[in-house]
This record gives C-alpha cells, sequence and structure tokens, in this order.
C-alpha cells in the first residue's frame, strides 16, 4: 500500500504507549486476561505485545462480532484454538445474553483466583475491536464509549463487575511494528486503524480483489458498481469514489453484504 504503510507504521499515539506501560504496572494484581478479538480477522487483529503482556496468566479469547463473520469459519477457529490449549468464545457484544457468557467464565475462572477475597480482570485488544461494547454489556449500563472508529478508549478504567471481581477496561493497542499488507486492508476494514491513515479505495479494493479470488461468482457488488448504484457523483458526472469507499466500508460493517470471515485457520497466509 505503498506511502499509506509508512502512515501506518508510524501511527503509534503517546495513549498507547501509555497505556502498555500502566497495563504492566498493573499486572502484578492482574489474575484474569480477556483478550477481544474481531471474529473476521482472528489472527490479524491479535497484537503479539498484549499476547506477551498476558504472559501465563489464565486467559479468555473472546472473538467480538461474531454476527459478522460466517458462523462455519468462527467454529473452526474456536476449535483450532482449542486445539492450542486456549479458552475461546464467539460473541455478538450487542446481545446481552451472549456478552453474558463472558461474565459467568470470568465468575468461574474467578473462583480459583481470588486474592484476599478479589480477583481481577484485564480486558484488552486492538482498537475498535468490540471491547467497549462488550464491557457495556457486562456492566448493562453504558460505562465506556462506543464508536465505529479506532481510538476512542484513551485511559484504564476500573469496573465492579461481580462481587469481588474487578474488571479494567484498556484502551485498544496496536503492534508498534510495520504491518504487512494483508494485515494492513483486514484492520483498516474492521475499523482498527484511523481513517485519516489509509486511502479507504485501496482498502475497498484490496478487499474485492481478495473476495473474487476466492469466490469468484460473489454478488457483492464491486467498490466501482456500488458508488454507481448508491449514485455517488460529483458534479460534471464524474464518479465520487472516496466517499463510495467509505460509505462500502461502512455497509460492509453493518452487514449488508452479510457474513464474511476475512481469515480461516487454514488459510496458507496471513495476507
Amino acid at each position: 500500500m505503498g506511502s499509506e504503510s509508512e502512515a501506518i507504521a508510524g501511527w503509534y499515539p503517546g495513549h498507547m504507549a501509555k497505556a502498555v506501560r500502566r497495563m504492566r504496572e498493573s499486572l502484578a494484581a492482574i489474575d484474569i486476561i480477556v483478550e477481544v478479538v474481531d471474529a473476521r480477522i482472528p489472527r490479524s487483529g491479535r497484537n503479539p505485545t498484549l499476547d506477551a503482556l498476558a504472559g501465563r496468566r489464565t486467559r479468555i479469547l473472546t472473538l467480538s462480532r461474531e454476527d459478522l463473520a460466517e458462523s462455519a469459519t468462527t467454529k473452526r477457529w474456536l476449535d483450532d484454538f482449542a486445539r492450542q490449549g486456549l479458552r475461546a468464545i464467539a460473541v455478538d457484544g450487542r446481545q446481552p445474553r451472549s456478552v453474558a457468557r463472558i461474565a459467568t467464565t470470568v465468575t468461574r475462572l474467578a473462583a480459583g483466583t481470588a486474592r484476599k477475597g478479589m480477583s481481577r480482570a484485564l480486558i484488552i485488544g486492538v482498537p475498535n475491536s468490540g471491547k467497549s461494547s462488550i464491557v457495556n454489556g457486562l456492566m448493562r449500563r453504558s460505562v465506556a464509549k462506543t464508536a465505529n472508529r479506532a481510538g476512542v478508549t484513551r485511559q484504564l478504567q476500573w469496573f465492579r463487575l461481580a462481587p469481588g471481581i474487578e474488571l479494567m477496561d484498556t484502551p485498544g493497542v496496536l503492534a508498534p511494528t510495520r504491518l504487512d499488507a494483508g494485515a494492513q486492508w483486514k484492520l483498516a476494514i474492521c475499523g482498527a486503524l484511523p481513517q485519516d491513515r489509509y486511502d479507504p479505495q485501496h482498502v475497498a479494493a484490496a478487499f474485492y480483489s481478495w473476495l473474487i479470488a476466492r469466490h469468484p461468482r460473489t454478488r457483492i457488488p464491486s467498490p466501482r458498481a456500488f458508488a454507481a448504484a448508491r449514485g455517488f457523483m460529483r458534479s460534471g458526472g464524474e464518479i465520487d469514489h472516496h466517499n463510495a469507499a467509505r460509505s462500502y466500508i461502512r455497509a460492509l460493517n453493518d452487514g449488508a453484504f452479510g457474513r464474511i470471515s476475512f481469515e480461516s485457520p487454514d488459510d496458507a497466509q496471513a495476507a
């Protein structure tokens, strides 16, 4: 993605670095790690830095937005994680009954990890992974800001999840390293990268190229066909490809194109 790659590679705001430092400082008091990953990108959506922070602590890998991912592929991911010895569940952060499964799992695990009657959990993930929606679902009220864009949560916050159980919400954190091209468009299209750090036309085009390579007869419109059908026109009859691509990406994340998983456990490579 050219210069776009440089822009993305250089995007590691101060609040992210500060959050990582504070997470490290808090780890001594943490018993359980709840790692949230977008179910559509279970490989690209994980941050090795956070993986290292978790260490040997009890962990719950939570695949969020399972309503947007292909059910069969998500099931294969859950089976794959189980074979690796990872405890993983898939949830829809907007559905209280779905999110309640996390609370049930944390409560059960807390019984064996509590220190002096109190157990503490840390919820982590890359930006816009669905953490805040899950926190709100766990607390059964709006306590964390949510938006379909990266970088909304900026501070570490403690919440009382249940008697004897506290939960710390954290800002989304990307690894401060260069991302490969495949990971870039997947993270961008899922909202983990800020909009000013990528060209939506490049991202939409990368997605569609990936799609037709796997499903040549797909009924999902190309970005160009979408732009024409939705009437994204400038004065003089020229197609407004930039804003059309933004709308195309929003439509995909609203589920307008159906369930799509961008990665599966048996992919030959992450790209």
